[in-house]
């Protein structure tokens, strides 16, 4: 059975939910950002069970198939910012992945959400961005370049806008700036 599952942003919560999905007797057979199917069918105690100890470490059973869409459209886009680096056209990638009409995907999401899947992927751009500059092994120009920006002048000024300070500035303050990535759509 494939149970959604919101707020999975990262390889260790992969790992988490694997445990928890094992702990109520579950047995995954696979699990990726915001997805996991199971070898047999939940019963209603275990799928109690589940909702709690997911909601327990900060994740959340989605059984409405919209806002299953939402986190599977949220999870594309974090795994391909932060963790694949390489440049993609979003509006493809995402009709593509979720074999739906991208200007339905919008609609959705910024009914639901509150803000536009382009508005979430800069977002979400930023805060790599902020964790590049934390890190301080790259120059400003190679994270425009790693990031996909024409030039470091577009990336400063998305950066500038939506962080409200210079990457410069940011990198000397540091990682006290920097957002959960769960957290990132509840911000604005």
């Amino acid at each position: 059975m494939k149970l959604s599952i919101k707020n999975m942003v990262c390889p260790r919560c992969i790992t988490a939910v694997e445990k928890l999905l094992s702990d109520v007797g579950l047995h995954p057979i696979t699990v990726q950002l915001g997805e996991a199917e199971t070898a047999v069918e939940p019963t209603e105690t275990q799928i109690n069970l589940l909702k709690q100890k997911l909601q327990d470490s900060g994740f959340e059973l989605l059984e409405d198939n919209k806002l299953q869409i939402i986190d599977k459209i949220k999870s594309i886009i974090i795994n391909q910012i932060h963790h694949n680096n390489s440049p993609v056209v979003f509006s493809e990638l995402l009709a593509s992945e979720l074999h739906r009409d991208y200007s339905g995907l919008t609609k959705l999401f910024s009914a639901t959400e509150g803000i536009t899947i382009e508005q979430f992927i800069i977002l979400q751009k930023t805060e790599r961005v902020k964790e590049l500059l934390v890190y301080n092994e790259l120059t400003l120009s190679e994270i425009a370049d790693t990031m996909g920006y024409s030039s470091v002048a577009h990336l400063s000024a998305q950066f500038s806008k939506t962080a409200g300070m210079t990457p410069t500035a940011f990198r000397k303050q540091g990682a006290a700036l920097r957002t959960p990535l769960d957290a990132i759509s509840k911000k604005v």
